[in-house]
């Protein structure tokens, strides 16, 4: 009994010592998705921040493919050391409802902290007889897939939140999705679609301008400043309708308790610096830093919904 607790001891000692000491190489920082887009600009800010902070270079490796899969299943393979983390995408939670993993997205992890958060707008080309929801929804029930919805892309979180409306609202409506957010939204200002879930920042610009007719916002409760004047979703006429996209911080699963204080206190620090709060903000994020427990019980709650979703949709990826 001695010896087992004064094992025990040694181990915890071990560990605390090796965190103490952390990090004293290079981090390599995944991102599983291109150059470019909001989860890498989120991984290479919380990248600079932290080389600047323990002195000690982050790369930043871009592994895109598969919707973020490739990039997934390296950080679920590497060694659990504190040197190799993740920025990842809402893609965590959707993509068990839509692919065969070569990992367990729950066992192979340690999801460390959401970083942020926003949610999507509603937005319709002025051309549709609809300036509410219920008016949306009033104008597609009388006429099953009449209207087009765009997405940007197979089983994207703008696909899914147009599947969650038809589905919450018994109406029909159209797919259309494409191969990024630009062409996406062009095509709903030109009218080749009618209807679209971008997010806040893609869409903000064009509502202002009247090209886009803003209906409401998808998270549960209304934004301020820029769009306070959208209802939610809920408060539209759809109880329960939240969604939105989200990025945060993984580890490899088996790393060292300590070492995950360590990384989840610097990030959280690195969240609440001013310019880093302005520059989420700017990007139409709220800026969030939750506990490791928070966010592993969100992104296991994610995974559930949005696989009800996914059924209920029959949403395939061809």
């Amino acid at each position: 009994m001695l010896r087992a607790a004064f094992c025990t001891l040694l181990c915890i000692s071990a560990s605390l010592a090796v965190a103490d000491d952390y990090p004293n190489k290079p981090l390599r920082l995944i991102v599983p998705f291109p150059a470019g887009g909001p989860t890498d600009l989120t991984a290479r800010l919380i990248g600079q921040k932290l080389s600047a902070a323990w002195h000690q270079q982050v790369v930043v490796d871009n592994r895109g493919g598969a919707n973020g899969i490739i990039g997934q299943d390296a950080v679920a393979k590497a060694n659990p050391d504190g040197y190799t983390l993740m920025v990842q995408s809402i893609a965590f939670s959707v993509n068990p409802a839509l692919y065969k993993l070569p990992y367990d997205p729950v066992k192979d992890f340690i999801p460390v902290t959401q970083t942020g958060s926003t949610p999507l707008m509603l937005v319709l080309n002025p051309a549709v007889p609809a300036r509410t929801l219920k008016e949306l929804i009033a104008v597609a029930g009388a006429k099953p897939n009449q209207l087009n919805y765009a997405s940007f892309g197979q089983g994207s979180i703008a696909h899914l939140a147009g599947e969650m409306l038809k589905t919450m609202a018994g109406i029909q409506m159209v797919h259309v999705a494409y191969k990024g957010v630009p062409q996406s939204v062009a095509d709903v200002i030109a009218g080749q679609c009618q209807v679209m879930f971008p997010t806040i920042t893609s869409a903000l610009s064009h509502v202002n301008s009247g090209r886009l007719r803003g209906i409401a916002v998808t998270s549960r409760q209304r934004l301020a400043p820029s769009v306070s004047e959208l209802p939610t979703m809920i408060e539209a006429g759809l109880p329960g309708y939240e969604t939105g996209t989200w990025h945060g911080v993984f580890l490899p699963a088996g790393t060292s308790p300590p070492i995950v204080a360590k990384l989840y206190n610097e990030v959280v620090r690195i969240i609440k610096l001013p310019d880093v709060k302005e520059l989420f903000l700017t990007q139409g994020f709220e800026p969030l830093g939750t506990t490791s427990a928070e966010f592993s019980k969100f992104t296991r709650a994610e995974m559930e919904k949005y696989a009800k979703v996914v059924k209920a949709a029959n949403v395939k990826i061809e």
